[in-house]
């Protein structure tokens, strides 16, 4: 059985299905397309385009999450700036970057991370938890931002 969009947004939480939807349209609209597979804790969405990947979402216990891929982030880092307390607390919880910090001290395959200033401070995150959101009223516009930063809108 073919699992579509549809699928997925009825597991999202009520609350953030409108959001979701219209970030979906939003992201399509922008060439993204999302490839939608099934995980133990619910459904992974990827959202791709030009073949990369430009986020995720993620379905935790806890709620639906979203992982930014921000490839660019060294164009917009003062967004990082405005971003609210949760968020940026998140941010700093990420692992550092293992290959950022020492080359040799992860798997050369594996991609890098991102360097970045926020509150006037450097961090060297790994790109893969760097910028994982919970999905909520105050976290949304920035998400969208994120993106919208990204796809260069």
């Amino acid at each position: 059985m073919k699992i579509d969009f549809e699928d997925f947004l009825q597991s999202v939480e009520e609350s953030e299905r409108g959001f979701v939807a219209e970030l979906h349209e939003f992201l399509s609209e922008n060439g993204c397309k999302c490839d939608i597979k099934e995980a133990k804790s619910g459904f992974v969405v990827s959202c791709v385009r030009d073949k990369k990947t430009l986020m995720n979402y993620v379905q935790r216990k806890t709620g639906t999450k979203v992982r930014i891929y921000a490839v660019n982030i060294g164009s917009y880092q003062e967004l990082l700036n405005t971003l609210p307390p949760k968020m940026k607390s998140d941010i700093v919880k990420a692992p550092p970057c293992k290959r950022l910090l020492d080359p040799t001290a992860c798997n050369p395959k594996c991609s890098m991370g991102y360097t970045f200033i926020m509150d006037g401070e450097e961090y060297k995150k790994c790109r893969n938890n760097a910028f994982v959101f919970a999905l909520s009223e105050e976290n949304n516009p920035f998400v969208r931002k994120f993106l919208e930063k990204e796809l260069g809108v």
